[in-house]
């Protein structure tokens, strides 16, 4: 068995890292996991519980693969919880292919960094178990290794979602501004014909009047009729 642990901080704060996370998937730099797909969810007490089946590439030798079988996709099972009140995320996963002779548990939570709120640490943990094959010890070993490159590409993968998410606020906030400018635009000119058209009206009314009120009154002739 290896137990393998870590930590990191993350300039950001908790909120937008928890957000990343759900998002993290997929992302350029962990490309060996090709889908998350949810099976169950629920809120308990303004809890979030999510049950979700990750779907991966391990890319192992060939002769390990002669060992435990080979496998083009492999499965694990992944059950988190989100606490938004008390600010914490953990994600617990554990392998379903391999199962027979491997055990890879893994535990993730992302808590706001202690006495600095807009920081998150991030505190990682993985046990590998390795048994009824040859070379136990040795594939424990490059089991260990991979999840530890792994951790440092999904690192990077948080920034590159975080970085993402600002992008996409940028262009939402930039959308509504062009958005209001040509509307306020286009109010404007409506207003200003209107505006226009009032005054055009207003001044052909002023015109007739004075026409009206230059011209001679003619004489008016009332009918009498004859007795």
């Amino acid at each position: 068995m290896k137990i393998w642990t870590s930590e990191h901080t993350f300039n950001h704060p908790w909120e937008t890292v928890a957000q990343a996370a759900w998002r993290k998937y997929p992302n350029p730099m962990n490309p060996a996991v090709i889908g998350t797909d949810v099976v169950d969810r629920s809120v308990v007490d303004g809890v979030l519980h999510t049950h979700r089946l990750v779907s991966s590439k391990w890319g192992l030798p060939s002769w390990v693969q002669r060992l435990i079988g080979p496998a083009n996709i492999c499965y694990a099972s992944e059950r988190s919880v989100v606490n938004p009140n008390e600010k914490f995320m953990t994600l617990k996963t554990r392998n379903l292919t391999f199962g027979k002779y491997v055990a890879v548990d893994e535990m993730v939570k992302y808590t706001p960094l202690p006495g600095d709120p807009n920081k998150t640490l991030l505190t990682q943990e993985a046990v590998v178990t390795v048994q009824g094959v040859p070379l136990n010890s040795y594939m424990e070993d490059l089991l260990t290794n991979t999840i530890m490159s792994n951790a440092n590409k999904g690192r990077q993968a948080i920034e590159w979602v975080i970085d993402k998410l600002d992008r996409e606020v940028t262009e939402i906030r930039n959308n509504a501004a062009s958005a209001r400018d040509e509307l306020l635009t286009h109010t404007k000119k409506s207003i200003g014909g209107i505006t226009t058209t009032a005054r055009r009206s207003m001044d052909g009314l002023s015109t007739a009047a004075k026409n009206l009120t230059s011209s001679p009154t003619a004489p008016v002739q009332a009918d009498i009729p004859k007795i």
